[in-house]
């Protein structure tokens, strides 16, 4: 498996692994607190490719090579993470935040999940940053099992209108490097 950075032919599998998410939580196979048809769409992923900000993972898979998730990172603190408790004022220069971690459902249990936030992690290191930071709906028991097991502190909820989506508990997490 490797992360690399998306490309125009990647849209189609990146918006494929946003509605099987959709899918899923829309049959109560999985809590995320997504809404489709608001977020995440096909348009985010195109504006994060425009910006150089999407990133693949892909794999051999069913004997073929296969995008099995994707991420934004960059070093845009949502409006939100302002309002949050972080465990330490870190300059904005020094933060690498990861967005929109999908792990296509058809290929959950084998590890990219942790694999991802691993790259990222190394990534932040690569550009110098001493924190990394992530958010998630606090309904999305499964992504706080992940970053708590991936040594990341919940530093704060805070209650918002997140990405669209009303009446959100955004939890916000922290890794120091």
């Amino acid at each position: 498996m490797r992360v690399r950075k998306a490309t125009p032919a990647d849209l189609d599998a990146v918006a494929t692994g946003y509605a099987h998410v959709h899918d899923e939580e829309e049959a109560g196979r999985s809590t995320i607190g997504w809404v489709r048809g608001i977020y995440p769409e096909r348009k985010h992923a195109e504006s994060a490719l425009r910006s150089g900000e999407l990133y693949v993972m892909e794999d051999f898979v069913g004997g073929e090579t296969r995008v099995v998730a994707s991420a934004i990172i960059n070093a845009k603190q949502v409006p939100e993470y302002a309002l949050a408790h972080w465990t330490v004022d870190t300059p904005a220069n020094e933060v690498l935040v990861l967005h929109t971690l999908v792990v296509d459902p058809l290929y959950k249990g084998h590890g990219y999940g942790t694999a991802f936030v691993s790259f990222y992690e190394e990534e932040a290191q690569k550009r110098g940053c001493t924190a990394c930071r992530i958010d998630t709906n606090a309904r999305n028991a499964a992504a706080r099992r992940l970053y708590d097991h991936l040594g990341y502190t919940e530093v704060d909820i805070v209650p918002c209108n997140f990405n669209g989506i009303p009446d959100i508990q955004l939890v916000c997490l922290e890794k120091l490097l």
